[in-house]
């Protein structure tokens, strides 16, 4: 499915997909990047476990994330584990490029994955993140699903690899994405 144009007006769609696809692919995990747990909610009551990753705290200036200590537990008691660590293709190389100026390579496989929509890149980064922080399975098709700025948009099933193997992550399938966006 391709929605119009990016943006949190898909949200409700996109949800109905992923639940659609879970059923019928028989999917056991979805991870869902989350600026505030909401679609992670959605997604709730379903055969399926929802993780949700959030923004590393930092993102929105020193000491502050998306989620406060109280959302984060209201989310967990509803058995959504939530991670909030540092972005894999963030990090160190976008200090280097804050201090130094320049590209690196995290950011070099960020912009590429960008040329599919924010949502992708997004998608790609935090399944490979659930991954390592162990909350999803090794070598199991995941549903990740992201969006552009907020709600969702995205929806890939997936094989996502250890951040170390990177280059061995595998898009199954494009379940839903915009036809346009912005770059960031």
């Amino acid at each position: 499915m391709y929605w119009e144009k990016a943006g949190e007006h898909n949200t409700e769609a996109t949800v109905k997909a992923v639940i659609k696809y879970a059923k019928e692919f028989n999917i056991k995990n979805v991870v869902v990047a989350s600026k505030t747990g909401t679609t992670a909610e959605k997604l709730l009551g379903h055969d399926f476990k929802v993780i949700c990753v959030s923004y590393h705290v930092g993102f929105f200036g020193p000491g502050k994330g998306s989620l406060t200590p109280e959302r984060r537990q209201e989310l967990e008691q509803k058995g959504i584990p939530v991670l909030i660590t540092t972005h894999l293709m963030a990090g160190l190389d976008r200090a280097c490029r804050f201090k130094f100026g320049g590209i690196y390579p995290a950011e070099i496989i960020a912009n590429t994955l960008r040329v599919f929509g924010q949502g992708t890149k997004v998608c790609i980064e935090a399944a490979s993140m659930a991954l390592d922080a162990g909350l999803i399975p090794y070598g199991e098709e995941v549903i990740s699903v992201a969006g552009t700025g907020n709600g969702v948009d995205t929806a890939l099933c997936m094989i996502p690899a250890h951040s170390n193997y990177f280059f061995d992550t595998k898009v199954k399938e494009v379940i839903c994405k915009p036809r346009e966006f912005e770059h960031h």
